[in-house]
């Protein structure tokens, strides 16, 4: 799980990792960003040797590199359209010094998905619905990119190969394609579990 080479104690609780982040990017943590016992259970159902694992919508990162350092054969990769969100991740990454973690920054309709086997996906567009629960006006928000991105993710899921594991937190049933088999579920139901039949 750990290496000597990596700084554990941010490991310990949520607020101690989020100190890696400037105040205003921790005072988002709660809505935002996975908490670190969400992420040590949807990779260890998303995590297995040489496999690859994406997070749509990945923020500052806080998925990827805890992820990332619970599971050290497998390979964690982030896309986040936001600038500065990506530099903190990147930031994060370097100050913890896990080495299997890689952040791209971009929207999600450019990349090729045939380069990963798993997601994992933290609700990333519900701001575009709920203009309260906006990080910033850095993107454009809309009820039509809501639909966008939902319906490009769908078709994405749907045409990949049985066994495709996915882990979803606070996401609608109606963002998964009907081929995904519902395997698991915890914190309240939350937090799902899916593989590809």
């Amino acid at each position: 799980m750990y290496t000597d080479t990596l700084n554990i104690s941010y490991f310990r609780k949520d607020a101690t990792f989020d100190t890696l982040y400037p105040g205003h990017i921790r005072e988002l943590s709660q809505l935002h960003w996975t908490g670190l016992g969400i992420a040590l259970e949807a990779s260890n159902f998303l995590a297995g040797p040489g496999a690859r694992v994406l997070d749509i919508g990945s923020g500052v990162g806080k998925f990827c590199v805890a992820a990332g350092v619970y599971h050290a054969e497998t390979s964690f990769y982030g896309i986040e359209q936001r600038k500065d969100l990506h530099g903190y991740a990147e930031s994060a990454k370097e100050q913890i010094g896990v080495q299997n973690v890689f952040f791209r920054h971009g929207n999600l309709t450019s990349l090729n998905y045939d380069e990963y086997d798993h997601f994992y996906f933290y609700n990333s567009f519900y701001e575009n619905i709920e203009p309260g629960s906006r990080i910033d006006y850095a993107v454009h928000t809309s009820y039509e990119l809501y639909s966008t991105y939902t319906f490009h993710i769908r078709e994405m899921l749907d045409s990949k190969p049985a066994g495709t594991r996915l882990v979803t937190y606070h996401t609608p049933d109606k963002q998964v394609p009907a081929g995904y088999k519902l395997v698991d579920n915890s914190y309240s139901r939350y937090l799902k579990m899916w593989i590809k039949e």
